[in-house]
């Protein structure tokens, strides 16, 4: 009996996905609203803290679902070796093809790990391919639009975002052709192969599906830090933040890193610390695409421990080093 048990028990959890956990949590929070709209009716604070991470998600959403349909379309139609096919035989025009590709190649950071690993499984230059994992997730136009939508009437926030980005894809992936070690990629590519996964249409929903709970998860858990803290940390702290410029650039940086927000939403939360100078919260959105938490772990589990320990901390310098550069040729220095 006991081996029967066994075997229904992980049956049972083997049937347990993400899908059905993002359900139970929506329920849960259904069920859990009325009694929590009394809690909130009874603090300013805590109305404070639920309009700010309300605003944030709402405002998320729709570029957060249109951009994980678009990134499953990718991962079901367009195939490593189209990439491929288009990429130049020399090195550093490879680069610059493969990181101008994740303009028109729209996903998220997390997305772009898996495909970057392909891609260098089937021989594309490695440099290639990390400046794709880099532009990827931050220049393409679902980002780019999000970015405008969250900080209206200032274009120049975008044409920022943008350079700083690419130009972080650049200089990552001519540092890795010409300093890097293939031999720190040690590890293989596992997990969900699209090649291999049955029909295209399975192929879509499998990434949309996966794309859209794990970057929600991300957009949700960053929603909510960013509301506690504007309602924990006194205004004050904000304040003094916005005359110290470098200090908030190396603040936002950090937050990048910690919250690993989505790239299609990290604009909005970008946009919530209204007090930040504007060259730290462009900090903040070229910074978390490039490396955060979740990221180094993938990053980790794809292409080794060796390749993480090494690329991470470099990619955070450079992108800080790129976002603050161009935020000064472009949005200028703080007033």
């Amino acid at each position: 009996m006991t081996p029967r048990r066994r075997g229904l028990t992980s049956d049972v959890r083997s049937r347990i996905t993400s899908t059905h956990i993002f359900v139970t949590v929506v329920v849960a929070a259904a069920l859990l609203a009325i009694p929590s709209a009394d809690l909130l009716n009874s603090s300013a604070r805590l109305q404070t803290a639920a309009t700010i991470f309300a605003g944030v998600v709402i405002q998320a959403i729709p570029f957060l679902v249109l951009g994980t349909v678009v990134s499953g379309a990718i991962a079901a139609w367009v195939t490593p070796a189209m990439v491929r096919r288009v990429l130049p035989a020399r090195p550093s025009l490879a680069i610059a093809v493969a990181g101008a590709s994740g303009a028109v190649m729209p996903g998220c950071e997390c997305g772009s790990v898996p495909i970057a690993r392909r891609l260098l499984d089937r021989g594309v230059p490695s440099g290639a391919a990390l400046a794709f994992l880099l532009s990827a997730p931050a220049i393409n136009p679902i980002v780019l639009v999000s970015t405008a939508v969250a900080f209206p009437g200032e274009p120049a926030m975008v044409l920022a975002r943008f350079c700083g980005s690419f130009a972080t894809a650049m200089i990552m992936g001519g540092l890795w052709s010409r300093y890097g070690d293939p031999a720190w990629i040690t590890q293989r590519l596992n997990g969900f192969d699209t090649e291999q996964s049955g029909s295209k249409r399975t192929v879509f929903a499998e990434s949309a599906r996966h794309d859209l709970l794990q970057s929600a998860a991300y957009l949700t858990f960053g929603a909510l830090f960013v509301a506690v803290l504007n309602v924990i940390v006194p205004q004050s702290f904000f304040d003094h933040l916005a005359g110290q410029v470098v200090l908030s650039i190396v603040v936002m940086a950090i937050l990048a890193v910690v919250l690993s927000v989505c790239s299609e939403a990290d604009a909005f939360v970008a946009a919530s610390f209204s007090t930040m100078p504007a060259i730290a919260k462009l900090v903040f959105m070229v910074v978390g695409p490039a490396i955060d938490l979740k990221l180094f772990a993938m990053q980790t589990g794809t292409f080794g421990r060796e390749f993480a320990i090494r690329f991470a901390p470099v990619t955070l310098v450079v992108a800080t080093l790129c976002a603050g550069f161009t935020g000064l040729l472009i949005l200028g220095w703080p007033k």
